[in-house]
């Protein structure tokens, strides 16, 4: 049975202040994710149990724990790589085939993050909004998802997400979760959703 693991931070904790705290990034990575991690593996190996035993109703009932813990793992894996320092490629738009994709579709980045922040603050409760790319129809779309859920659910190939639970930002933005969302940009690591468009387009 695979184990997974909490995955290496490509930064330090205090290294996106001041939009996101050492405060916030400690608790969220160190804490957050981390439960999910561990609940993930302890999910898997009693479904691994209930499986050679046959046990389907077991087997059932795990599902949704399996779906909630390991889609905050994955989700969290591609958050931190999507977000970068100032200065180390925080907030630095490219110019590559994803951003000319945007062009193209909402007419500019700045229409596209406009569009894309409106609907992470309709989000009620606890979600995630993602930029992503439908490999059938290869076209690029603003989803968002609730909870946990990934955005493989949907069908789409996550390119850029944006964590909206309340743990992700009340501790420096309090409710206004506005601000978070419109400060975050200037965090965005471009180049790491330029690469993941180039690996979805391919596939």
């Amino acid at each position: 049975m695979t184990v997974y693991e909490l995955p290496p931070l490509p930064y330090e904790l205090n290294a996106l202040e001041p939009i996101i705290s050492a405060e916030i990034m400690s608790l969220h990575y160190n804490k957050h994710h981390q439960a999910y991690v561990t609940n993930l593996n302890k999910a898997l190996e009693a479904y691994a149990i209930a499986e050679k035993s046959n046990d389907l109703a077991k087997m059932i009932e795990l599902q949704s724990t399996i779906k909630f813990n390991g889609g905050g793992h994955v989700n969290h894996s591609i958050f931190w790589t999507n977000l970068a320092p100032k200065g180390k490629g925080g907030g630095q738009r490219t110019s590559g085939s994803l951003v000319k994709a945007i062009e193209a579709k909402w007419g500019s980045v700045d229409k596209f993050i406009e569009e894309f922040n409106t609907k992470l603050v309709a989000i009620q409760g606890s979600g995630w909004g993602w930029l992503g790319f439908n490999k059938t129809k290869k076209t690029l779309c603003i989803l968002t998802c609730n909870n946990q859920d990934p955005l493989s659910t949907l069908g789409y190939v996550p390119i850029l997400g944006i964590d909206v639970w309340e743990h992700a930002y009340y501790l420096q933005y309090k409710n206004a979760r506005a601000d978070y969302v419109k400060a975050i940009w200037e965090i965005v690591n471009w180049e790491n959703a330029e690469q993941r468009y180039a690996t979805a387009e391919k596939v």
